[in-house]
């Protein structure tokens, strides 16, 4: 990994340069969590940028202090970015999402990650067919077209953390965010499907073929991290490792979240989406399973750790950015008008291709949606479209895995879809990070950005949810002319509102055989002397 030279393990030399890398990444991590502090109130910066800007910063030094050989101290490694970085990530973001936000926006998210970035994936594919081929950058097949069309139809989720607020804006996070989790799985699964596909005998069995495939991949990988979540539950609920060490019950949650992602990967499914419902099940039912002490741990933990991995993320792909190598082979190739069209070209098929999904998806979700505070606003759609516009670390890491061998190549072609890849990424995180903040204040005022006009909207206190849930009683009066009013049958009811009565029949199952098989609120097992649920009494439904 280091860049430091070739040396055998074990080399003083060698040793020396690998602690100097890694303290560098250290010392940078601290100084980027301090700068951040201190901009957390600014309306244009965020983390990430911040990062971003200070890998930069460092790569450029590096780059002076090397007389222009090297600027960076590690080489990009996917191994590093999807086996270490991405997990925790993805994991508590699942492990923090609001769960009722999510699911009753579930149909609307799969239909912008999976359908959209199928849409996406096209609109780019076929624009980089027509328009980069006329550039004369070197030859590239079909294989690589469709190739591009996969890599920049991956969102960053990862900056969308950072730039969209759970608590302000909560159907704009749950939408945005759900769709990139799905989106980045997508992408991915798309990519290696192009990788090992036959492009050179398509026929309707095979496209048949290609779609059964991805949808067994989807439904496998999400079953696996569901049954990841409910084995830690079960095996937590049964042993209660509390009783003798929070340190188990901590250790057992954490292996196990990152044994879901591992398997799915050595299984070849998506570990992104694995990873992402072990979190979510996890939430459910482990977490309250544990003493309460283990809560608190676990809770700051996996935000820690994503928080870490989020920081590293976005310095090594700032650093990585101003590597000479590839900006040498490209400068001595090819002219900068050139470079630079391309690069153009690829953001404005980026911006038309999420355009292509966004309006028309949007416009069909709303014609199922009966209120109108569950329909997605022109001034949401324009939200939506803006945030997702960003790329990040899945676009790098699936680009080098196509165009390069262990992180170099030699080959001007590859090299100019490398640098092309790193300014995309760099100009959509920066630029349209930057300006999502004021977009947002703009088209939603501050005044509605904590009540955010949504049926979606969750109960916000134990007392609004009593009252919400008396009015919706059968036998509650109507206030206005004292009578009381007759719950509507079964059928009439899934017709009337689909999401509240699977939502309804969900939580009956739930109560009735999940959580006393599998532990969670209210049903947790008391162990004399151990820490019990000394929190507010169990409510069913009023949880994130």
């Amino acid at each position: 990994m280091s860049g430091v030279g070739k040396m055998a393990l074990g080399d003083p030399q060698a040793d020396y340069g690998s602690v100097a890398a890694v303290g560098l990444f250290v010392a940078l991590m601290c100084v980027c969590i301090v700068v951040g502090h201190l901009l957390e109130e600014n309306r244009w910066m965020n983390e990430s940028i911040t990062a971003l800007f200070i890998g930069l910063g460092t790569g450029a030094v590096i780059l002076f202090a090397s007389s222009g050989q090297h600027s960076r101290v590690l080489v990009f490694s996917e191994d590093l970015f999807f086996i270490y970085l991405l997990p925790p990530i993805i994991f508590n973001a699942g492990f923090q999402v609001k769960k009722k936000q999510f699911f009753r926006n579930f149909i609307t998210i799969t239909l912008f990650g999976a359908v959209g970035t199928l849409i996406s994936f096209t609109v780019i594919s076929l624009g980089s067919l027509g328009l980069i081929s006329r550039l004369n950058i070197g030859e590239l097949e079909l294989a690589d077209y469709l190739a591009l069309g996969a890599i920049f139809s991956a969102t960053d989720s990862v900056c969308t953390l950072q730039v969209l607020s759970q608590d302000e804006t909560p159907f704009l996070y749950s939408l945005v965010f759900g769709e990139g989790v799905v989106n980045d799985a997508t992408s991915v699964v798309l990519f290696n499907a192009i990788q090992n596909f036959d492009l050179g005998n398509i026929n309707a069995a095979k496209l048949l073929q290609f779609i059964g495939s991805f949808l067994y991949l989807f439904g496998t990988s999400t079953i696996l991290g569901v049954a990841a979540g409910l084995l830690s539950a079960y095996i937590i609920k049964k042993l209660y490792f509390g009783r003798h060490s929070t340190d188990r019950e901590v250790s057992i949650m954490m292996l196990m979240a990152y044994l879901s992602y591992m398997l799915a990967e050595l299984l070849d499914l998506s570990g992104i989406l694995t990873v992402f419902f072990c979190g979510i099940v996890m939430s459910h039912y482990t977490w309250h399973n544990v003493t309460e002490s283990s809560r608190i741990t676990t809770k700051h933990a996996f935000a820690t750790l994503s928080f870490m991995a989020e920081t590293f993320l976005f310095l090594y792909v700032g650093m990585d950015a101003l590597d000479i190598e590839k900006w040498r082979i490209v400068g001595q190739s090819y002219s900068p008008v050139k470079s630079v069209a391309l690069s153009s070209t690829i953001l404005a098929l980026v911006l038309v291709a999420r355009a292509a999904f966004v309006f028309p998806l949007s416009f069909l979700s709303n014609l199922t949606k009966k209120t109108p505070g569950g329909k997605i606003s022109l001034r949401q759609q324009v939200i939506v479209w803006w945030a997702g516009l960003m790329r990040g670390a899945v676009s790098i890491a699936l680009a080098y895995n196509k165009f390069t061998r262990s992180g170099h190549t030699q080959q001007p072609s590859n090299a100019i879809m490398i640098t092309s890849t790193i300014i995309v990424v760099l100009f959509s995180t920066i630029v349209f990070g930057l300006l999502t903040k004021p977009l947002i204040r703009l088209l939603i005022p501050a005044r509605h950005l904590s009540r955010e006009p949504s049926a979606l909207s969750e109960p916000s206190s134990p007392k609004s949810f009593l009252e919400h849930l008396i009015a919706n009683s059968p036998d509650h009066p109507d206030p206005e002319n004292g009578i009381s009013l007759r719950r509507p049958t079964s059928l009439r009811l899934l017709l009337a509102s689909p999401t509240r009565s699977v939502h309804h029949y969900w939580r009956k199952f739930d109560d009735g055989f999940m959580r006393p098989v599998f532990g969670g609120r209210g049903f947790v097992p008391f162990v004399p002397g151990s820490p019990t649920e000394s929190s507010a009494p169990f409510l069913p439904g009023n949880e994130n």
